[in-house]
């Protein structure tokens, strides 16, 4: 079994919902800042070595080590394997500034995004931008309906309803 699957087997045992599942996730989204903040601390240094051994230079269980590289991947210069990975897989923790910010908000993870070590990283109207960015991929755009009686888009020169629309 890899690491991410034991991760994720451990973690969906633990619903949000109930007093258990709170303190669990209030307990790893703790753990998941921390990392973060060393993170960020040092945004040009290149984190390169095995699961194992990152996961004790950031002091976290191993299993907890695979749910925070579930969470970055997506944000790497290059994805690590992580369906496959195990403790002796080397990984690398090079993230992308704004594809990590943007991802942070996606996620509704202000305790990560409001971060003040983001401020020696990324400028106020940056985050602004990318924040809204974020935001603003989310939001869908109903287009307008086209009408049964309306020419058809197609461009045939027939009704919708004698055209496309059947």
């Amino acid at each position: 079994m890899s690491l991410l699957q034991e991760w994720r087997g451990h973690a969906n045992k633990y619903d949000m919902q109930s007093k258990e599942g709170q303190l669990f996730w209030a307990n790893y989204f703790n753990i998941e800042k921390e990392i973060y903040i060393k993170l960020l601390k040092e945004p040009d240094r290149v984190w390169e070595d095995t699961v194992e051994n990152l996961s004790k230079e950031f002091d976290i269980e191993l299993k907890f080590f695979a749910g925070f590289l579930d969470g970055i991947n997506d944000s790497l210069l290059k994805a690590n394997p992580i369906e496959e990975m195990d403790k002796d897989t080397i990984v690398c923790l090079t993230y992308k500034k704004d594809e990590l910010y943007k991802n942070m908000v996606g996620a509704n993870a202000d305790w990560l995004y409001g971060l003040p070590e983001w401020d020696e990283i990324l400028t106020e109207e940056r985050r602004k931008e990318l924040f809204l960015e974020q935001r603003k991929s989310n939001t869908i755009v109903k287009e307008k309906k086209i009408g049964r009686n309306e020419p058809c888009p197609c461009g045939s020169g027939k009704k919708y309803k004698k055209c496309c629309g059947f």
